[in-house]
């Protein structure tokens, strides 16, 4: 298993536990992902939720490159693995605490936009590689324009591989809630996540729901032309792939 899951006093702890891939997300764990989501809405025993990462070196650094998405040949359709592994995205309403100690890119994303609030080390970092390897960033663009002003979100998307967002300036810009020593990120979110199950529970999925529907329909609207963005902006899958291979040598210093 790739998604690993302990539940102790009303706090789960989902992690996800691919460091030798820096937990980038295949099939396998974003199917997941998404079944440990859904299991969350019948088991009264989970009152809140906190997401991490093992390992120390990153979070989530996104979907693993080395995995073939097989895609329909419809200019109309598109498939994306990672658009059901957060908690929204399955009909969950408890509170989930993202816990990222180092790297969080790229899909990442999709779980940093469905958290309530994000609890990072000192020592994260934040970015978005899409542009670089020539890939339209939608969703994940759309994701962090709701928890970023919209030029720090907007620069991110944007810089792609050459621009990196340390914990303090996501602490200044609001993406992260609360920044801690280096690898203290998932206790403090656990210490956190205890508060809130505490909490009556109805109360608390009641508040975000609440707090979802505030910026809801602005979102559903975005999200519905990330395929035909992602359709016409990315480039073919071998060009990107000659990208991805360059990365090394093309790093920035």
């Amino acid at each position: 298993m790739s998604i690993r899951t302990e539940i102790a006093d009303g706090v789960a702890q989902i992690t996800l536990d691919r460091p030798e891939r820096l937990n980038a997300i295949d099939l396998a764990s974003a199917a997941e992902l998404a079944a440990v989501w859904r299991s969350f809405r019948f088991d009264d025993s989970v009152r809140a939720a906190v997401v991490t990462g093992a390992g120390g070196r990153a979070f989530c650094t996104g979907i693993d490159r080395s995995v073939d998405v097989p895609q329909p040949s419809s200019p109309f359709s598109l498939d994306d693995p990672l658009l059901r592994i957060g908690p929204k995205s399955n009909d969950l309403w408890k509170p989930v605490i993202a816990a990222v100690d180092g790297m969080a890119c790229g899909g990442a994303c999709y779980l940093l936009g469905e958290a309530e609030f994000i609890i990072a080390s000192e020592t994260s970092t934040f970015f978005d590689p899409h542009t670089t390897y020539g890939m339209v960033s939608a969703y994940e663009a759309i994701l962090m324009a709701q928890r970023m002003p919209y030029g720090e979100a907007a620069r991110m998307a944007l810089m792609g591989t050459a621009e990196r967002l340390s914990a303090a300036r996501a602490h200044a810009t609001g993406l992260v809630s609360e920044v801690t020593a280096p690898g203290a990120a998932a206790a403090t979110a656990l210490r956190r996540a205890a508060v809130l199950a505490a909490q009556p529970t109805d109360a608390v999925q009641g508040t975000v729901r609440a707090l979802w529907a505030a910026h809801e329909a602005t979102r559903e609207r975005a999200l519905a032309l990330a395929p035909q963005l992602i359709a016409l902006g990315n480039l073919p899958p071998d060009r990107q792939a000659a990208l991805f291979a360059a990365r090394e040598r093309d790093a920035p210093t």
